[in-house]
């Protein structure tokens, strides 16, 4: 069976009404990045910082899966799939996509701050005094700009057995997780599905689709189902 990634980014959720600092100068939600989403910031003001992830967190919990999560699950039905994803939402998982990868943690979990041990949050918010068994802070379950991305070790493991790797809603830009294209054997298929105009400098067998993820990706799996 051959194995196929996919790797989405902050675009495929924007199709679900989530908002991407990357289209606001900078700004996620009205808010410097680096008063939300730094170690620094963490420091600085925790209560900021949770309140922001709290008003995330419900506007994930309001919105739904598009047909680019879904289409994943008529793939997985013929192919090994695997999604490699750079969003903390978990829209993938109620799409229905069984084996999936976040690179930059998941925004319903919580970390203790004293063991680093995760936590299922059974509560929309998360407070400054919620704290883990052995008495820590719980922050958000996020990768936070400075921070190290501890699964990246694993996605270039799943990436370097992989035939095919699909990117959607990424323009590639974002690093270390743009790295992927890098991890893949030589011979296999690269599509990169953006609506933007590509320029970069990535090797020249990407097969490249001009759409948005809930129409480019849909049209992708009905010509690899095709060619079965």
């Amino acid at each position: 069976m051959k194995k196929i990634v996919v790797f989405s980014g902050a675009g495929i959720s924007a199709e679900s009404g989530l908002n991407t600092f990357r289209d606001s100068d900078g700004l996620w939600e009205n808010y410097e990045i680096t008063e939300v989403a730094t170690p620094e910031a963490w420091e600085r003001n925790p209560a900021l910082v949770l309140n922001f992830y709290n008003m995330r967190r419900k506007q994930v919990l309001a919105a739904q899966p598009n047909l680019a999560h879904l289409c994943i699950n008529d793939l997985a039905k013929v192919f090994d799939v695997t999604v490699i994803t750079q969003n903390i939402d978990d829209l993938h998982e109620r799409a229905g996509n069984q084996k999936i990868l976040h690179l930059h943690g998941e925004i319903l979990k919580a970390r203790s701050t004293v063991t680093e041990k995760v936590y299922s949050l059974k509560s929309k918010e998360l407070n400054v005094g919620d704290l883990c068994p052995k008495k820590g802070q719980l922050r958000p379950h996020i990768v936070w700009f400075g921070e190290a991305v501890p699964n990246m070790m694993e996605a270039a493991k799943i990436c370097e057995n992989t035939d095919i790797l699909i990117v959607v809603g990424t323009s590639l830009n974002v690093y270390p997780a743009a790295n992927v294209v890098d991890f893949v054997p030589h011979g296999c298929k690269i599509y990169l599905i953006d609506p933007k105009e590509v320029t970069h400098g990535y090797q020249n067998n990407i097969l490249f689709i001009q759409e948005n993820a809930s129409v480019g990706l849909p049209q992708l799996v009905k010509q690899l189902l095709s060619e079965k």
